[in-house]
């Protein structure tokens, strides 16, 4: 009788263990796989920022361009020549876009390793990146693209611009050189382009504001996604 109770007991103890052994190694699998995810969420947290920062650099320039163009058309067209002029018109930009990288996200979501993050706060700010501010992002920038439509129609038509392109200079899709154009001081003068300049600075204003508070989300992920890293080694 006692022999079948230390062999019963023997067993017990062989299943308890082999099934502690086996979840502390799933357990030991998930936390390397948190990790991975977590430091190629970085990687992309990482290349999100130097994107918005462009993209607010970029926004920054056209509304000192627009700003320039206004005020020479307040002094009368005395400030700059006609030729400084187009190109500033040619080189203002108010029509790209955010694009965030949510790939290591979406796996994260749809492999259940998100619910694997200890932090709360890394938690509530991934979901407000990759779900709220990027909905409002991606309004917003329709909106603005089907402005910029009538921005470059405007002046392109009524200065008969034409431009060679450098696919491989600018930060994002190449850089527009002047090469011909003819200058139309009525439309220079008129209240239609003053209002589309005055326009693109209101939209590059906005987008800029909402692409700063972006960025602030970013900033603050990448500390806690560090935060949560340390604390797993």
């Amino acid at each position: 009788m006692k022999k079948y109770f230390f062999e019963g007991i023997i067993i017990f103890c062989s299943v308890f263990l082999s099934l502690y052994l086996n979840n502390l190694n799933n357990e030991l699998i998930e936390e390397k796989q948190k990790k991975e995810y977590l430091m190629d969420l970085k990687n992309s947290v990482d290349m999100d920022i130097i994107q918005i920062e462009s993209l607010i650099s970029t926004l920054l320039e056209s509304e000192n361009l627009i700003n320039n163009l206004q005020n020479d058309i307040d002094k009368k067209h005395t400030l700059l020549s006609d030729e400084e002029s187009i190109q500033m018109i040619i080189e203002i930009e108010v029509g790209f876009s955010f694009f965030p990288k949510d790939g290591i996200f979406n796996q994260m979501i749809s492999t259940g390793a998100f619910e694997l993050i200890s932090s709360n706060d890394l938690k509530t700010n991934l979901l407000e990146m990759f779900n709220h501010q990027k909905a409002r992002n991606y309004a917003t920038s329709v909106e603005i693209d089907n402005f910029n439509i009538e921005y470059r129609r405007g002046p392109f038509e009524n200065f008969r611009i034409r431009f060679d392109y450098n696919l491989m200079d600018g930060e994002f899709y190449g850089k527009r050189k002047l090469a011909k154009f003819q200058f139309n001081s009525n439309y220079y003068f008129s209240n239609e382009f003053y209002g589309l300049l005055s326009q693109a600075k209101l939209y590059s204003n906005m987008y800029r504001r909402q692409l700063n508070d972006i960025l602030k989300t970013y900033n603050k992920t990448k500390t806690l996604i560090k935060f949560e890293l340390d604390q797993s080694d």
